[in-house]
């Protein structure tokens, strides 16, 4: 008797591991649909993602003017906003159903972008009488900045990508409340990737990792390598404001407290709201300082929209070539010039 289907969303932030937890499951046995997003010097052993869903998550960032690290609170209600389109939800619904067959009954859904829109995804597999299941990566906020400085753009900077870590992370904890869920840490894949993967398999249900075999378990040996954590940076090496740095430690703290297990509860979802709520504040404080930048870059864009180049010098205008300004007339003169003088004198 075949087991019921199941679907694996990996929720984490990017660079916080979750390819290394997708491709072990592929290599167990779960199926990520194809074709994948190929490799690259950032991720030379897989990304784990599917090219449909990353082509299909950067699509609708674009409609709702969302980076993928996006640091606004209000970038979760544009996304949220999008989601709940009916013709997209039966899309992405179809999409998934088409990927279970009599040979696959357990598949891995995995995309940094996944974040902004669980929502869709949750309804599309209810949809088709599936639970949906959450794995979401731990890894440090220093290694995870860090590391998208190295292989990213080094332009961005610390404080803005901590700022869009919490707002991702805070976000993902509260959208999956409710369902069934693990937090996974990085630093304990690395160390010995069958303790928590088994933990996973039991608490999913998954028949892929209860029922690995000897080959594929030694092939995840093979795959998983602790140099895989080629970033190493302690919080003390980042150059954050002060009540941002307060924030981001106290987000990890209980964020860090979950990956055991035993604090799922009420009680630290109050206390996570409340971080959730802090940080909105401190944004909104920061966005309203901020605002005569905003306004200048803005200003700066419609000016290149207008090919203005502002590399050339503002051309003044040639002094040598205004004539000076004529004498003024006296008041008879001008009188008579404007033909009065004659109807004053009665001539």
């Amino acid at each position: 008797m075949s087991s019921p289907p199941r679907a694996v969303f990996i929720a984490g932030s990017g660079r916080s591991g979750s390819s290394a937890l997708a491709c072990t499951l592929q290599i167990l046995g779960m199926h990520i649909p194809a074709p994948e997003v190929p490799s690259d010097h950032t991720n030379p052993k897989g990304f784990g993602e599917s090219q449909w869903v990353v082509d299909l998550h950067d699509k609708m960032l674009r409609r709702a003017n969302v980076a993928v690290s996006d640091a606004r609170p209000q970038a979760w209600f544009d996304t949220g906003k999008l989601s709940t389109n009916e013709r997209l939800r039966e899309t992405v619904k179809e999409w998934t159903e088409a990927q279970f067959s009599e040979d696959v009954d357990e598949i891995v859904i995995k995309d940094p972008r996944l974040a902004w829109f669980i929502g869709l995804w949750r309804s599309a597999v209810l949809r088709i009488g599936i639970e949906p299941s959450y794995a979401i990566t731990l890894r440090p906020p220093a290694e995870v900045i860090g590391s998208k400085h190295k292989y990213y753009s080094a332009r961005v900077s610390e404080t803005s990508r901590a700022a869009s870590w919490v707002n991702h992370m805070l976000h993902t904890e509260r959208a999956t409340r409710g369902n069934r869920r693990a937090f996974i840490r990085y630093h304990d894949l690395l160390d010995d990737w069958t303790v928590p993967v088994h933990r996973l398999g039991e608490s999913f249900e998954l028949e892929a990792v209860r029922t690995a075999t000897a080959k594929e378990l030694r092939r995840v040996h093979d795959f998983i390598d602790p140099d895989l954590r080629r970033v190493r940076v302690s919080s003390e090496d980042l150059a954050l404001p002060k009540a941002l740095r307060s924030v981001v430690e106290e987000t990890w703290h209980h964020l860090d407290q979950l990956a055991d297990g035993k604090d799922d509860s009420a009680q630290t979802h109050a206390v996570l709201d409340e971080i959730r709520l802090e940080y909105t504040r401190l944004y909104e404080e920061a966005e309203a300082f901020a605002e005569s930048t905003a306004l200048a870059f803005r200003r700066k864009k419609q000016s290149e929209r207008r090919s203005v180049d502002a590399s050339v010098p503002l051309q003044l205008p040639d002094e040598t070539a205004v004539s000076p300004a004529p004498p003024r007339a006296g008041p008879v003169r001008e009188a008579r010039r404007r033909g009065l003088l004659n109807r004053w004198s009665g001539s």
